[in-house]
């Protein structure tokens, strides 16, 4: 069985991908600098695919049955590009680091750990407590409002039971059991979330349900006190009432970790949006990096190889998330 490691981000985990597979399976790196000759002649024989993008700026694989995602979202497979009876499968693993990174983006929020520790290098004692500085806040007692209660919701909630927070959430599918959290909402609940909550986590895939989900309106509908989270996709937000939000303080701040615009071999440092958010006091900005720590590589490639596996031993994969029709007749 041909396997293609397709793109340099699926490149990058070769040696992780050998070290697990415990099958007999080919492994063929195929980064984005391969000539197009050899992408085609690998890609017409493979069985397997991993990879974060696929359309038809790529050769066809007529013989594909697996294509598996190296994260959770699948928004850049073309699905019409496959052939009949190849299934998509995502993966997870992530949701451990990122539920930790959202509380940690609460957390320095209501610390003001960040500006303290700064000003302080730079010699002042402004923010001291024996020294006049003014009360910071505490997570306890807050609302967290998830927007999204799959893996990374549920992780986060779990979290937040030993901080003594209260928890909301509107998903696609409620669960019959809200568990930990105060309550659970259709999608349709949205505006009496942001109402309601001190933070607002995004944690819910994007799709055309999803694309622009939290506008401008919106936006004035939240707390000039809230604080917005974006670990799920930039295009949730809009981008232009997000930065309008800021600059005007329509919402105290953000932490946003998945963004507009990414490094291209055209431009591998651009920056992440159109405008200028690296301007703005108060946002948390990082570069979709809150999933990208060691546990989460051995937990979701572990995942990605057992898919594999499944395949090459004529198993049902896990975690498919869209199948080819197969031929008619």
């Amino acid at each position: 069985m041909r396997l293609v490691l397709l793109g340099d981000l699926a490149c990058e985990q070769e040696a992780t991908v050998r070290r697990k597979l415990t099958t007999p399976v080919e492994v063929v790196p195929m980064p984005g600098s391969a000539p197009d000759a050899e992408r085609r002649a690998q890609l017409a024989e493979a069985r397997a695919i991993i990879t974060m993008r696929y359309d038809r700026s790529m050769p066809a694989a007529p013989k594909l049955e697996l294509l598996q995602v190296g994260g959770t979202g699948w928004d850049e497979i073309e699905v019409s590009w496959l052939p009949p009876g190849a299934v998509v499968c995502n993966a997870y693993g992530h949701e451990v680091a990122v539920a930790e990174y959202v509380v940690l983006g609460m957390l320095l929020w209501c610390t003001r750990l960040l500006e303290a520790e700064r000003s302080f290098r730079e010699g002042s004692w402004a923010l001291g407590g024996r020294t006049g500085g003014p009360l910071v806040d505490e997570l306890a007692g807050k609302t967290v409002g998830l927007i999204g209660y799959g893996h990374v919701g549920r992780e986060v909630a779990r979290r937040l039971e030993v901080f003594d927070t209260r928890v909301i959430a509107c998903a696609r599918r409620v669960p019959s059991s809200a568990g930990r959290i105060d309550w659970i909402r259709g999608m349709d609940g949205i505006d009496q979330l942001l109402a309601e909550s001190d933070f607002v986590v995004i944690a819910c895939g994007l799709g055309p349900q999803t694309h622009n989900l939290i506008d401008e309106r919106r936006f004035r509908l939240m707390q000039q006190s809230a604080v917005l989270i974006n670990i799920s996709r930039g295009a949730i937000v809009d981008e232009a009432a997000l930065y309008s939000a800021l600059r005007d303080r329509v919402i105290r701040g953000a932490v946003i970790d998945t963004w507009y615009r990414y490094p291209t071999a055209d431009d591998p440092k651009p920056r992440p949006s159109r405008f200028p958010f690296h301007e703005l006091p108060n946002l948390i900005m990082t570069p979709h990096s809150a999933a990208w720590t060691t546990g989460m590589i051995e937990r979701r490639w572990s995942a990605i190889v057992a898919n594999v596996e499944r395949v090459a031993r004529g198993l049902t994969p896990a975690n498919i998330v869209y199948r080819a029709p197969e031929l008619a007749g």
